[in-house]
């Protein structure tokens, strides 16, 4: 399956994706390193994952994009901003831009990742799973999938042990904010494995009609 994972950090949904190619798109050249030094096989682009998307959707099977969260984030909004003195911002549209994008260009199977909002979404999700919100054209399957630890007040030691990643030996500017944006790898394994059931479903309904016969 040849897949395209956008705003990938340092690859917190890809960790246990088995049997893709990847290219990965990251602005931060020291994210896009350390996803680089683990997973060294992918293909790492440098820039914007945005235009990225609009030039090369056609070419993937599966594209994941995770537009950035902070500006829609119900934490950011309710604690930081009405308590903490944190400036009030925009909330940035690429999010949106990106999900009526794929519903009405692409051709392949797509989700856009995002956390649950401060607001009443503006375009219902597909679905809901930990604390994030998936837009997708195919089904993502309920599981119960339970968040691997709480994300708000949880420290870097425990971050990197939940989430599989040990960052010690790279410098990045705030690991604790870095850890906190990973998707829980396990999650991002039970999307991909959603798509590829999704993928075979369609191979299995198209063979069966080539062959005149129904689908159960």
């Amino acid at each position: 399956m040849k897949v395209l994972n956008l705003y990938a950090g340092i690859g917190g949904n890809r960790k246990d994706w088995v049997d893709v190619s990847v290219t990965a798109v990251e602005l931060d050249p020291v994210l896009a390193d350390v996803y680089s030094r683990r997973f060294p096989d992918d293909i790492m682009v440098v820039g914007d994952a945005h235009k990225y998307l609009l030039d090369h959707h056609k070419e993937f099977d599966f594209i994941w994009s995770s537009p950035p969260c902070q500006s829609h984030s119900s934490f950011r909004h309710n604690i930081c901003v009405r308590f903490r003195g944190t400036p009030e911002i925009f909330p940035d549209m690429r999010l949106y831009q990106e999900i009526l994008f794929l519903q009405h260009n692409a051709q392949c199977l797509w989700t856009v990742e995002n956390v649950k909002p401060y607001y009443a979404p503006l375009i219902c999700p597909d679905a809901t799973l930990q604390r994030h919100l998936f837009w997708s054209n195919f089904k993502i399957l309920q599981a119960d999938m339970q968040a691997p630890i709480k994300i708000r007040h949880a420290q870097i030691p425990d971050l990197e042990e939940a989430l599989g990643f040990s960052l010690k030996d790279f410098s990045i500017a705030n690991k604790r904010q870095v850890l906190r944006n990973c998707v829980d790898p396990k999650l991002g394994s039970h999307v991909l494995n959603s798509a590829r059931w999704s993928m075979q479903k369609k191979v299995k309904i198209s063979k069966a009609r080539k062959n005149g016969k129904g689908v159960k």
